[in-house]
């Protein structure tokens, strides 16, 4: 960690706040004390409690979720189904034996129970499965019928031939969306951090504001009362003292402005990390930052490792290798074989439809031959791969911006460390020129206008101080959620 020294306008500012805001909350005995919360930890709460995150969390245990549904498809399918039962009562003809054909009414009554293992193969694409089957059927009309039917036991295989092997492509596409969906998961809590971040610093402007506010209130309230008895006895002008007059009345305007400013981010935080309104809250900024030396190198590398935007890119060409393939297959010569072997019995009693078991035996070969297409599989193969050269140069760009991201996110965390020593060292020196510039207007050795320039100086000192102290945690963070990797452990985030 690295230490910057805090400016003396900065910690008056801290700690007339301190003294306004802790005296208000003295009101009662055993009141709650104010819950003293740092950077770091306003994020790790935020992590971990606030709705962003706890969105970010659903999301990804959503994603595992279907992940974990399409590992299970992957394994072997155990399913029953069946007619319970079918009835049709409706004339139909009847071939009669002398040859002539009658309309005659029937009732008719089936059911059928089918319990089947299945299994997909994953080098081939096609169905391996074993079934057991029991059916009965039931006539009623001319003549009774009553009769059963059995599959004991059915091996079969159904495959396609010159044909995508879609489940292999599912299966590549989904563990590359299961990647992807971790490392959204740890991008947005990184960029939990950057809006607490925000909201965390936001607060601490508006806090500093209107402790400088009080300050400068206090203090153009001192002058004016000097310089009415100044005026008194003709000391100065009339006209400085309506500007004194006026410096007061604008600094109790803004004094007003910043204590609803204050106020407003105060909520905007608590909605950030998730606390509940009403709850005391004080938040504490440290000078110590992170001692973090970011290599551009390294940043790029790891950019290019770790980042969602990397698994989709393989992701997207994954998707279009598929449609190149399926535009070449889908449209050509291709064939289906369904082949199977099992036992099958028939019986008009239940009890037998299992003795005495006969070969079943079963075998089919369905080919698609396109004729005349008039070209329509040539311009939908040419047009899967004009998409996927699109896909190619819009990776490469998304590559390089990448490469750019986090060059300069690492060299933008080392100007911003540079900045905010170089601030605090300026808002130092305006304090105490503002300091030094009161006291000889005191004693009356320089004139009002020199004073308010010093007052104005050191306010913007002040301003741009903790705006670099927000632009380097800014930058600390950005640079994490960009590359996902820990500068100050060495290791990737996970």
């Amino acid at each position: 960690m690295r230490t910057f020294p805090m400016s003396a306008s900065c910690a008056l500012a801290a700690a007339c706040t301190a003294f306004l805001l802790l005296s208000g909350a003295r009101t009662a005995e055993g009141q709650e004390m104010k819950r003293v919360i740092t950077l770091r930890q306003a994020v790790d709460m935020a992590q971990r409690q606030g709705l962003q995150a706890r969105a970010a969390a659903s999301g990804r245990e959503a994603a595992r979720r279907r992940d974990r549904a399409f590992d299970a498809r992957r394994l072997p399918q155990l399913s029953l189904g069946g007619n319970l039962p079918v009835y049709n009562r409706s004339i139909i003809p009847v071939v009669q034996p002398d040859g002539s054909t009658l309309f005659r009414p029937q009732q008719q009554t089936d059911a059928s129970l089918n319990l089947q293992v299945s299994q997909r193969l994953p080098f081939t694409g096609g169905d391996l499965f074993m079934s057991s089957s029991l059916a009965r059927l039931e006539v009623s009309g001319q003549r009774d019928l009553r009769n059963w039917s059995s599959t004991p036991l059915a091996l079969g295989i159904r495959q396609d031939i010159l044909r995508p092997n879609g489940f292999k492509w599912e299966g590549r596409e989904q563990n590359l969306r299961a990647d992807v969906a971790e490392r959204q998961y740890l991008e947005a809590r990184e960029e939990v951090a950057i809006n607490t971040s925000n909201a965390f610093f936001d607060l601490y402007s508006a806090r500093v504001a209107l402790a400088n506010a009080t300050t400068n209130a206090a203090v153009n309230d001192t002058l004016y009362t000097l310089n009415k008895g100044r005026f008194e006895v003709g000391k100065i002008g009339e006209n400085d003292l309506l500007q004194s007059e006026l410096a007061l009345l604008r600094s109790r305007t803004s004094l007003d402005g910043a204590r609803l400013e204050y106020e407003r981010a105060l909520a905007a935080f608590r909605l950030a990390v998730n606390i509940p309104a009403g709850t005391p809250v004080e938040i504490e900024v440290t000078s110590e930052v992170p001692g973090v030396e970011a290599d551009t190198a390294l940043a790029v590398t790891q950019a290019l490792r770790n980042r969602a935007q990397a698994m989709e890119l393989e992701l997207q060409d994954v998707q279009a290798k598929r449609r190149v393939n399926e535009a070449r297959l889908n449209n050509g010569i291709g064939a289906t074989l369904q082949a199977s072997v099992g036992l099958n019995q028939t019986s008009g009693d239940v009890n037998a439809v299992y003795r005495d078991l006969l070969q079943q035996q079963r075998f089919s070969l369905a080919v698609q031959m396109p004729i005349v297409n008039w070209g329509s599989r040539s311009a939908d193969i040419q047009a899967a791969r004009a998409d996927q050269d699109r896909i190619a140069s819009t990776s490469r760009a998304a590559r390089e911006q990448t490469v750019q991201e986090a060059h300069f996110a690492a060299l933008q965390l080392s100007q911003s460390r540079r900045q905010l020593a170089l601030s605090a060292k300026s808002d130092t020196v305006a304090a105490k020129r503002f300091e030094v510039a009161y006291n000889r207007y005191v004693i009356g050795r320089i004139g009002i206008d020199n004073l308010y320039l010093a007052q104005s100086e050191k306010d913007q000192a002040l301003q741009q101080f903790v705006q670099a102290l927000r632009g380097y945690w800014g930058a600390y963070y950005r640079l994490r959620r960009i590359t996902l990797y820990d500068f100050e452990k060495g290791e990737a985030i996970r």
